[in-house]
């Protein structure tokens, strides 16, 4: 295996969670807007040159323009006085992340392939539902967790998105569906699930910075019950996810016992199932209404047995968890090392948590068409990378 090809180790002792690394500047010099907060964007017209009052008007008015109306061009913004639309423009941007291909699944699951302005690929899934539409929104470019059966995690990392291209993913969905002006009844887009490339609490303060634009209510509008943080299990990092962003939690479980775990969720020998679990448990404003959700891939003949479905219980009942399980059935990829349950056995894996008390549906797999489905995000990506390096 080459140098350049070889899977990242996962973390060591120290975790690269606390540490944000700057920003890459935009080649053109400008001062991206998206991702920047109210107070933020006043400061950069501040620093820009407009005096204090006209840089509270000034923000407040390009705020509306970006999230309520989906604007990106300041021509466009017919309350700032038209002589002084070509100085904003001078310096600053309004940019989504650059769409490379997107997809539609005969299922209707949408997938597209985005650059970031520094030229780095990453993926974002729209499910639509009957009574929802969700988006599977990335955090990073690729990821570090090297969890076996996920396609996605056998990229290396690069960097972590910011903020910018964490809300663009949002705002180039709602393009793509027709949803500006922004409004809170009768959208496609009703969910979001931070479940795409790359682990969230990794890069907390992006994540954490982007959702609260989404949810605020003069911003993208989207309920905080409405969201929901994928981990597989970053312990130190759960607690402060619960207090300063309060979305669901979804955790990527996948096995309950240590022998398993380590081996498919590596992170698991940093931190071990029961320390996940007390986390779990500590999960600030999660109780029955709000359950945590446990993901759980259906591997043949590794963590499908009547006796893991019953450990399962076990562990939930023994940390008293208001929990419900995803049941995933593997979405198998080419050199993958595991099989998906046979359907029969993922039913009896199901009822036996159901009998329980536990919810445990099994998900239906969306997008394997166009490899959007659980796990999958990688192959566009990887594929239009490979061509440009053979160019």
């Amino acid at each position: 295996m080459s140098a350049d090809t070889a899977i990242m180790p996962i973390p060591g002792p120290i975790d690269p969670v606390p540490v944000p690394r700057a920003a890459t500047p935009r080649a053109d010099g400008r001062v991206e807007l998206v991702g920047l907060s109210k107070d933020r964007i006043r400061t950069a017209l501040e620093e820009a040159g407009l005096e204090l009052r006209q840089a509270k008007l000034r923000a407040k008015q390009i705020w509306h323009w970006i999230y309520n109306r989906g604007v990106s061009d300041f021509e466009a913004m017919s309350d700032i006085a038209k002589a002084q639309r070509p100085w904003f423009a001078e310096r600053f941007a309004i940019t989504r992340p650059e769409v490379v291909e997107a997809q539609v699944s005969t299922d209707g699951t949408r997938k597209w392939l985005l650059k970031t302005h520094d030229g780095h690929d990453f993926e974002m899934v729209f499910i639509p539902d009957a009574d929802r539409g969700t988006l599977c929104v990335s955090s990073q470019v690729g990821c570090t967790l090297n969890c076996r059966f996920c396609h996605t995690g056998t990229m290396q990392l690069v960097r972590n998105l910011e903020p910018s291209e964490i809300v663009g993913q949002v705002m180039l969905a709602r393009d793509a569906l027709g949803e500006w002006p922004s409004q809170p009844e009768g959208r496609m887009l009703t969910n979001i699930v931070m479940m795409g490339m790359g682990e969230p609490l990794y890069n907390f303060e992006n994540v954490r910075d982007a959702l609260k634009i989404v949810m605020d209510g003069d911003g993208l509008g989207l309920s905080k019950r409405r969201i929901t943080l994928s981990t597989s299990g970053v312990v130190p990092m759960m607690e402060r996810a619960g207090e300063e962003i309060g979305v669901n939690l979804a955790v990527s479980l996948h096995a309950v016992t240590k022998e398993v775990r380590d081996e498919i969720v590596p992170l698991n020998r940093k931190y071990g199932i029961d320390q996940l679990l007390e986390a779990c448990a500590a999960y600030p404003g999660a109780n029955n209404a709000r359950r945590i959700t446990f993901e759980y891939v259906m591997l043949k003949d590794k963590n499908d047995s009547d006796d893991d479905a019953r450990e399962l219980v076990r562990l939930i009942r023994q940390y008293r968890l208001p929990a419900k399980v995803n049941l995933i059935p593997f979405n198998p990829w080419q050199g993958a090392a595991y099989e998906c349950s046979t359907p029969e056995r993922i039913k009896a894996f199901s009822n036996i948590v159901f009998e329980a008390g536990i919810s445990a549906p099994v998900r239906t797999p969306r997008g394997r068409d166009i490899d959007a489905a659980c796990g999958q995000l990688k192959t566009a990506a990887e594929r239009k990378r490979k061509a440009r390096e053979a160019a």
